[in-house]
């Protein structure tokens, strides 16, 4: 139902129907024969735009928080490795890898090779040998996928692990999974991709036994966990670790009290109790 017919053409000449198709999919009838009517008449055009309004607020908002994972992680990997190796260039040893080496130096060349940072620019300006730049420089350009392919990558040791045990978790497989799901999410931000109500390719791997506070057993049974709120509490599980006193889960809780109409905690993976979890205290 359209309440402005003149604000509904400017809405779909500067979103376009159909990014706003997504929002609406769910309350239509969308079996093959039919003319993909709402199942709900009482559904106005303004009850989509905010639906779309919000998702975009909340990826903002997931954006933001995801950039400090990932500056975190960054540092801890190229510390760790450093100091440990006393190799400025350690990431390209393939030893230190148990598979995938080739694929992650094609990754890691090929986004040192677009980036346009003056210190990467500098170095290759100056330096013929090594023609890679230290891990410094290269891992700090990198996306985030890399950087997850590489932690994945590495060889099961001490190092490894001590990087999890950094981030709260107590197996290695539990980080490379949540960094896994995390540059997926960051990559649907970046793209302007609709998070809500959406299944995500990775599923995430929930531990019972996590260094700090994180949620019960029977609460993590009973999760969806290719929804939203599993790798959103994530999220909210690292940064409580490196950013103490952080706005996130206030953020989150705030803009949870919009008043889209259309807005169902459920269809994002929310649980009924989720609030009083302790990740989210």
């Amino acid at each position: 139902m359209f309440d402005n017919e003149t604000e509904a053409s400017a809405y779909l000449l500067n979103i376009s129907y159909y990014r706003l198709r997504a929002y609406t999919y769910p309350f239509q009838d969308n079996s093959e024969d039919s003319d993909h009517e709402f199942t709900c008449k009482d559904i106005h055009f303004n009850d989509i735009v905010d639906l779309y309004c919000f998702d975009r607020r909340l990826r903002l908002l997931i954006f933001n928080a995801i950039e400090k994972i990932e500056v975190a992680v960054r540092a801890k990997i190229v510390q760790v490795y450093a100091e440990s190796t006393n190799d400025s260039h350690w990431y390209l040893d393939r030893s230190l890898y148990r598979f995938g080496y080739e694929d992650l130096m094609g990754h890691i060349t090929a986004d040192v090779d677009r980036s346009n940072e003056d210190f990467i620019k500098h170095y290759k300006s100056k330096y013929a040998n090594p023609p890679m730049p230290p891990s410094w420089m290269a891992l700090e350009v990198v996306s985030f996928a890399t950087l997850s392919r590489l932690y994945q990558a590495l060889k099961l040791d001490k190092r490894k692990e001590f990087i999890a045990k950094a981030f709260g978790l107590p197996k290695v497989d539990i980080l490379e999974n949540w960094l896994h799901a995390i540059s997926n999410l960051r990559n649907c931000c970046a793209h302007h991709s609709r998070v809500w109500n959406r299944r995500f390719m990775v599923h995430v791997k929930l531990p019972y036994n996590p260094t700090y506070s994180f949620m019960d057993r029977n609460t993590i049974k009973d999760l969806r966990d290719n929804k939203l709120f599993a790798v959103l509490s994530c999220v909210a599980y690292i940064l409580n670790i490196i950013s103490p006193g952080n706005e996130f889960k206030a953020n989150v809780k705030q803009l949870l009290k919009s008043d889209c109409r259309l807005l169902s905690l459920k269809d994002i993976g929310f649980t009924k109790n989720w609030q009083s979890l302790p990740v989210w205290v």
